[in-house]
């Protein structure tokens, strides 16, 4: 199942299918259901979510084309966490030493972003940064949980940049300013259930700016997997349900360059983040 949180004159969910997007609320009253189309009720309750499924395969509603903008993919998640130093190929351009565990820092809810938004850079920065990363999004409360049973706890997955701003990221030891400046975490624009990702462990990623290839892995080369970082977060702190967290970003990113080489984001560029089986994550910077 594919689901996208849009904006008409609320903010609510949609389901993608190869019609359109099929409007749940509207489609739902048309065959005598009652369904939500909140996308935070939707990833909590798996009864709603078959009978989403089921509306698929009926006649549907759908949202015309110019009637909605989209919405962050998980428009209010309690927490964003942020996983640095996941692929060895980025820790070697980057940094010196290789870490023996995830790196967990925090985005706040000022820097989500939608797909095709527009985001302002600050003034108070220079040198923008893209990451292309795999988002998980929790579906289960999960709590000091095991690697075994982590992916159990997953809803699905989307798109996310973790666009940076490195001369503030490196201001003090904490990077968040550098990471948290308004609009700096898009995500979308789909969400796919974790039944249709299957493995999320071999999944294409590229990051493109202006259409040219920057960044280009796979996540079978993430150090610590979507199970381990899952399981490894909720030993500290327990993960809700809509909460969403970046799993890190291969090589390629404009600080890895020799300082010489770098020319850094700027107003009017175009970056697009590709992930296998979810879509394109598009936004122009302002």
């Amino acid at each position: 199942m594919k689901l996208v949180s849009v904006k008409t004159d609320t903010v609510k969910a949609a389901l993608l299918t190869s019609k359109g997007l099929l409007d749940i609320k509207r489609t739902a009253e048309l065959h005598g259901t009652n369904i939500s189309d909140q996308m935070d009720a939707i990833i909590q309750n798996a009864e709603m979510q078959a009978q989403l499924a089921a509306l698929a395969d009926k006649d549907a509603i759908f949202h015309a084309e110019g009637s909605y903008t989209y919405a962050p993919a998980v428009p209010a998640p309690e927490k964003i966490l942020c996983v640095g130093l996941n692929y060895k190929s980025h820790v070697e351009e980057a940094f010196e030493n290789m870490p023996k565990q995830p790196v967990l820092f925090s985005k706040f809810s000022n820097a989500l972003a939608a797909h095709n938004q527009v985001i302002p850079l600050p003034k108070t920065a220079s040198q923008f940064d893209y990451e292309a990363e795999l988002v998980i999004v929790i579906g289960k409360e999960a709590s000091n949980i095991t690697r075994d049973d982590a992916l159990s706890h997953v809803f699905g997955y989307t798109c996310g940049n973790d666009l940076s701003a490195r001369d503030l990221q490196f201001v003090s030891g904490q990077w968040l300013i550098g990471k948290s400046c308004d609009g700096f975490g898009p995500t979308g624009p789909v969400i796919v259930t974790a039944d249709e990702i299957g493995d999320p462990q071999n999944l294409a990623i590229r990051c493109l700016v202006n259409g040219e290839i920057r960044q280009s892995s796979n996540t079978s080369l993430m150090m610590f997997d979507c199970a381990e970082i899952v399981s490894y977060a909720s030993r500290y702190m327990t993960l809700k349900p809509g909460d969403m967290i970046f799993t890190g970003t291969p090589s390629g990113v404009i600080m890895g360059y020799p300082e010489r080489q770098r020319v850094w984001l700027k107003a009017g560029d175009v970056v697009e983040v590709e992930i296998e089986k979810i879509g394109k994550l598009v936004n122009t910077l302002g």
